[in-house]
């Protein structure tokens, strides 16, 4: 610093208050300490103003699954908002959420310097008192039901499987199958509470679960046995993966899509609009989901809103050529 205050004629002072952005420098001398930044090669040393702030600018990420497209594309978007906000992200991958691993990954992210959190943890355990979370730590929750005791964002489960299994009651099928994620899931849980009680709630049978664990092998083996059930027109999958996999049944014996069984699916993938057919899915906006995940761990770690509580992301169904009305009994 001193280098630069001596080649651009100014003082150190003025170099640091060029290198933090802050206002009351003229344009002239500012552009003359850049250039001296630039031809000396000078950094800001990042650490040593954390030190002096208080704050290193990063937001660590705990994640238990990268190989689910709502998480892998959460995490994006998080990424993508920390960066417009002047913040980098640190990733710590867990394993398996138990006590001892959520621990282990906040003393690593305690090591690294953060000034908040942000979990992504799908399965339901937080609720239970299996895992609890270090005190005192800016913490935001994605995609779970602990808002009475931590912040949690997430996109709206319920309304997005009410708007899926009313679609296809509208166009005049008698009930809805449902093929479910995992047990542990509480996306999935939510998506099967829902698609339940909307069946319930506008008094029609439920059928029996189908249960899958998101890819598209398990999808395709719950389209075989939908295949045994002759009563089945309609089917839910709780994701667009599994879907997939429900279509390739279905096409493999001799059902038509959406003719003889209508699909819909859960997430809006990108590949959803070239499946064939074309999938009817709930959409869910994981860049709004994102940004709002950094917009409230930042808001806690400025000190401006209190732990707890749910933020909803709105979720949309997309129509597409998988659903169409029920074809008249023979």
């Amino acid at each position: 610093m001193a280098d630069v205050a001596r080649l651009a004629g100014v003082s150190p002072q003025t170099v640091s208050r060029v290198s933090n952005g802050y206002p009351g420098v003229v344009d002239a001398t500012r552009q003359r300490v850049r250039a001296a930044m630039a031809e000396l090669g000078y950094r800001p040393n990042s650490a040593a103003r954390a030190l002096k702030s208080g704050q290193f600018r990063t937001i660590g990420v705990i994640l238990f699954n990268l190989t689910s497209t709502g998480n892998v594309r959460t995490l994006e978007a998080i990424s993508a908002s920390a960066a417009a906000e002047g913040y980098a992200v640190t990733l710590i991958p867990v394993d398996a959420p138990t006590q001892d691993s959520v621990h282990g990954a906040f003393t690593r992210l305690g090591e690294l310097a953060v000034d908040a959190v942000i979990v992504i943890m799908e399965v339901h355990l937080l609720d239970a008192a299996t895992v609890t979370l270090p005190p005192g730590v800016p913490t935001i929750i994605v995609n779970s039901d602990a808002d009475d005791l931590y912040s949690v964002v997430d996109t709206d489960q319920v309304n997005g499987t009410w708007q899926a299994v009313r679609h296809l009651l509208s166009l005049g099928h008698r009930t809805v199958w449902h093929v479910a994620g995992p047990e542990d899931s509480y996306s999935a849980r939510s998506r099967t509470d829902a698609w339940r009680a909307t069946l319930e709630g506008a008094g029609r049978p439920v059928p029996e679960v189908i249960m899958g664990d998101w890819s598209s092998e398990s999808g395709y083996q719950a389209g075989l046995e939908l295949l045994r059930q002759p009563e089945c027109t309609a089917v839910f999958a709780a994701n667009d993966q599994m879907a997939l996999g429900i279509l390739r049944a279905l096409h493999e014996g001799g059902k038509r899509v959406p003719a003889d069984i209508s699909v819909v699916g859960f997430d809006d993938i990108p590949e959803a609009a070239t499946f064939i057919p074309p999938l009817t899915t709930v959409h869910q906006d994981f860049t709004a989901l994102g940004h709002r995940c950094l917009e409230r761990v930042l808001q806690q770690v400025e000190g401006n809103v209190p732990e707890g509580g749910r933020t909803l992301v709105p979720t949309w169904l997309i129509q597409r050529a998988s659903t169409a009305p029920p074809q008249p009994a023979q």
